[in-house]
């Protein structure tokens, strides 16, 4: 008796099942991309949570190549939590010049100023408590985890969501709220044990720099095989 070939079907939060292989088939490649591929940046040299933050904070809607110098020049002005709780608001606003987004030094200063009432100058790693600091969200509270204490935490930036969308989702630009919970659950089921950082730091990699917004490199790309917006992207109409 033939059984006719079993089709992935759409479920209801737009994402497909995808079987396990293709899964493992995604880290591998994407780590291996990473290997060869992944950019030498300053705050990947470090564990200090402080610094981590202020990469994180400073990245927010700003291109990596505008925020090199202003976090070298930001830590040497404020090198722990401490020496920013301790600068006055128009100083740090100032300090922040030429980046923009002028609420984000007032959330960095918030934060350190919380952070040595609560917590002596660091920042904790229990996400619940991340997460009571004004201007730490769900992913800069994941990065931090993640980048500072190396766990094995999800993370879900504009590059991760579209890596994700593009790859895995029937529908690539939902944005309704159980589409983003199930990518959030994805970034989390996808995660290899233990390699959290490396596999997070290669999900943002691959998004700026591959699978980019406009123009993505698909003809280039190693997930082409069974990435499921490939068809449309690398032949738009």
């Amino acid at each position: 008796m033939n059984e006719k070939k079993r089709r992935s079907r759409p479920r209801p939060d737009g994402l497909i099942s995808v079987p396990p292989p293709d899964k493992r088939k995604f880290r591998r490649l994407l780590l291996k991309w990473y290997a060869r591929h992944g950019r030498d940046l300053p705050w990947r040299k470090t564990t200090n949570a402080y610094h981590i933050l202020v990469s994180e904070i400073m990245l927010q809607q700003t291109q990596v190549d505008r925020v090199l110098p202003k976090y070298r020049e930001w830590l040497s002005k404020y090198p722990t939590m401490q020496d920013l709780a301790r600068a006055p608001l128009p100083e740090v606003t100032r300090s922040w010049y030429p980046l923009g987004y002028n609420i984000r030094p007032l959330q960095l200063h918030s934060i350190a100023c919380e952070s040595v009432a609560r917590y002596g100058g660091t920042l904790p790693k229990d996400p619940e408590r991340l997460l009571e600091f004004k201007g730490i969200g769900r992913y800069t509270a994941g990065a931090i985890r993640s980048f500072a204490f190396h766990e094995d935490a999800p993370i879900l930036d504009t590059n991760v969501r579209r890596v994700l969308s593009r790859i895995f989702v029937v529908r690539p630009n939902g944005k309704n709220g159980r589409n983003s919970e199930a990518l959030w659950r994805l970034s989390m089921d996808l995660i290899p044990r233990g390699r959290g950082y490396d596999f997070n730091q290669a999900l943002m990699d691959f998004g700026a720099t591959v699978c980019t917004a406009r123009d993505p490199y698909c003809l280039l790309c190693p997930m082409q095989d069974f990435c499921k917006a490939y068809p449309f992207q690398a032949n738009p109409k």
